[in-house]
C-alpha cells in the first residue's frame, strides 16, 4: 500500500503543477482576462507588463499584442500631386510641379519640388500685406520662388 500512496501523492503533485501552469498569466482564462497565479485576482496592465493590484505580482514575460492592421493617414500614403501653373505667363502653362504632403513637427505642410531645377523647396514667409490671399510661398536652394495658390475652380495650382 505504500507504493500506491506514493504514486497517488506524485500524481497529486503533477496535477498541482498542471493547474498552476494553466492558471498562469501567460495562459489567459475567463474570456481573455489575465488571472494572478498567486491570489486569482485580475491582472491590470501597468505601463508594459500586467500587475496584480492585490498581491503585487508582476508578469515580466508578458509581450503585448501588436495590432494587425494600422490605418494609414493621408500623410503616409505617399500620394504625390501634380500641380499646373495658374499664373499670368502663357509660356509657363505647360510647366508642372510635384507636391506631396509631409509632417513638420505638429502640422502638415506641402513638400514641393522646384518646377525649374527639380530640387526640394522650403517654405518661406509671406509679406503679410495681403492676408486675404491664401497662398503658401516656397523657395529652393538656387533661388527659385513658387507660390501655391487655390485656382479659380478651387483646385490647387502654382505661380
Amino acid at each position: 500500500m505504500t507504493t500506491s500512496a506514493a504514486e497517488s501523492n506524485e500524481t497529486a503533485e503533477r496535477n498541482d503543477v498542471i493547474q498552476i501552469i494553466s492558471n498562469s498569466p501567460a495562459n489567459p482564462t475567463r474570456r481573455g482576462r489575465m488571472i494572478c497565479p498567486r491570489c486569482q485576482a485580475k491582472l491590470r496592465i501597468n505601463y508594459d507588463e500586467p500587475e496584480c493590484l492585490q498581491c503585487g505580482y508582476v508578469d515580466y514575460a508578458y509581450v503585448p499584442a501588436v495590432p494587425k492592421q494600422v490605418k494609414k493617414s493621408i500623410i503616409s500614403t505617399g500620394t504625390q500631386h501634380i500641380l499646373r501653373y495658374v499664373g499670368d505667363f502663357p509660356s509657363l502653362t505647360e510647366t508642372l510641379t510635384h507636391v506631396q504632403l509631409q509632417r513638420l513637427r505638429n502640422r502638415v505642410v506641402y513638400g514641393v519640388d522646384c518646377p525649374f531645377c527639380g530640387n526640394s523647396m522650403d517654405q518661406s514667409s509671406l509679406s503679410g500685406k495681403r492676408r486675404e490671399v491664401r497662398e503658401e510661398r516656397y523657395k529652393c536652394s538656387q533661388g527659385h520662388r513658387v507660390s501655391l495658390t487655390p485656382g479659380k475652380d478651387g483646385s490647387l495650382g502654382w505661380k
